[in-house]
């Protein structure tokens, strides 16, 4: 979900990257061989200065020197135009040999399903990518038959990680004399401490994505790895007015009735949410690892992040990378996804706080950094990543924010607010497994 929020970038023209400057020579070497004079075309739609963007470049770069006769065109999209155009362009024979793209059963899948991209399951055993990727990983990249995230075929590689986490002040925090809570009886005291000194203490965004997240992790504190599964996958029906959904959705009007969200929030948007942690206004916000390159840039107050206490986190790997069924140069493709996962690449993503979903975190020297990317690879090794809770089901992103903000009005009770969103979960369940 978040990657289409944060990542997309709009870029007004298709650029080409690298071209005979980084070939070693190729076009005046006089080499004559079966590459020559073929183009490997790439799309995908990060920033150049963005983590993904450095790490590409460098993709890019090692792909020349291995291959000098093709030339490279990496060609800048945006979120949007991908998202809304990959099916007329993929059915055409104009189109790129890798893409990035947007994973999930209403997205990957779909495409999966209806035969435009390649199946990549005899490759990835072929390359080791099966071993590589860890489990948490691996499921955004394989669908069913019919679409449906998390078994069957591979259509997609992922190479670098998200996830969802609590930034806090760390100003504020020693003004207050308060500790980075552990446990969620700790955070709670830890909220009550700054209610009690007049403080909010948690900036969120209730017209957006964040609440939905805030639900699905009080949710997930009280789960198992089989709610995870049937709520995300299926595997059995989601129990929506008892257990851990309700639970979860009774804790979160508990906080906005004590204080620790502002009910008022319910009107915020992610923007106005972190704007307000950064200019110091909240001693915490629970976010993604996509704010942590703006707070390192903008945010003046110190400040740190720890992982939400519970048994699991929202978060998932990045987007994938596809390739077409009609795509002309597929081993060139599979060639550039091998070298994306490489320990060099991998590495910048590192330093670049991207997440890196393969290798250590030996070489990151920001300490930052380094936590950040400890947490989030601790977190896909113990396959504790439970995806995102608007994931399962077309149309749901909208049922969630609604529900959310009649939680925060109250307007709703948890169970009428968990019963609205059952009818529209199982709608859309009964869609995708007719």
């Amino acid at each position: 979900m978040l990657s289409k929020k944060m990542t997309a970038v709009a870029v007004a023209t298709t650029i080409a990257l690298l071209g005979t400057a980084c070939s070693g020579g190729g076009s005046d070497s006089g080499k004559s061989n079966s590459e020559s004079g073929k183009t490997l075309v790439i799309w995908d739609y990060e920033a150049d200065n963005s983590a993904m963007g450095k790490a590409w470049d460098r993709a890019v770069e090692i792909f020349q020197e291995r291959h000098p006769d093709v030339t490279v065109k990496r060609e800048a999209q945006t979120f949007e135009q991908i998202q809304k155009n990959a099916k007329i362009v993929l059915t055409g024979d104009q189109v790129p040999d890798v893409m990035e793209y947007n994973k999930g059963n209403a997205t990957a899948g779909q495409l999966a399903s209806q035969g435009l991209l390649t199946d990549l399951t005899d490759v990835a055993k072929e390359r080791g990518w099966d071993k590589k990727l860890p489990e948490s990983i691996a499921q955004t990249a394989k669908y069913d038959d019919n679409g449906l995230m998390g078994s069957g075929s591979w259509y997609g590689i992922p190479n670098y990680g998200e996830f969802v986490f609590m930034y806090y002040n760390k100003k504020l925090f020693d003004e207050a004399g308060l500790q980075v809570p552990k446990t969620m009886d700790e955070l709670v005291a830890v909220m009550d401490a700054f209610v009690a000194k007049g403080i909010t203490p948690l900036a969120e965004a209730g017209s957006e994505y964040p609440m939905g997240q805030l639900w699905y992790t009080l949710a997930l504190s009280k789960a198992d790895s089989k709610f995870v599964r049937d709520y995300q996958f299926f595997d059995d029906p989601v129990q929506w007015t008892s257990g851990p959904a309700v639970e979860g959705a009774k804790v979160l009007q508990d906080w906005v009735n004590k204080g620790y969200i502002n009910s008022a929030a319910s009107g915020l948007t992610a923007e106005d949410m972190g704007t307000g942690f950064i200019s110091g206004n909240y001693p915490m916000m629970f976010s993604g690892s996509w704010w942590f390159g703006r707070l390192a840039d903008e945010m003046k107050d110190p400040w740190g992040q720890f992982v939400f206490p519970g048994n699991f986190a929202p978060g998932s790997s990045g987007n994938l990378w596809v390739v077409p069924e009609n795509a002309k140069n597929k081993e060139l493709a599979y060639e550039f996804i091998d070298i994306t996962l490489s320990d060099e690449v991998q590495a910048i993503f590192g330093e670049q706080g991207g997440l890196p979903v393969v290798g250590g975190t030996d070489n990151i020297t920001d300490e930052a950094t380094k936590t950040l990317t400890d947490n989030f690879q601790n977190l896909a090794k113990d396959n504790k990543l439970a995806f995102y809770p608007d994931w399962p089901v077309a149309g749901f992103y909208d049922q969630l924010v609604s529900n959310m903000q009649s939680l925060m009005s109250g307007s709703k009770t948890p169970e009428q607010a968990m019963q609205d969103l059952q009818t529209a979960y199982e709608e859309g369940r009964a869609d995708l497994l007719e």
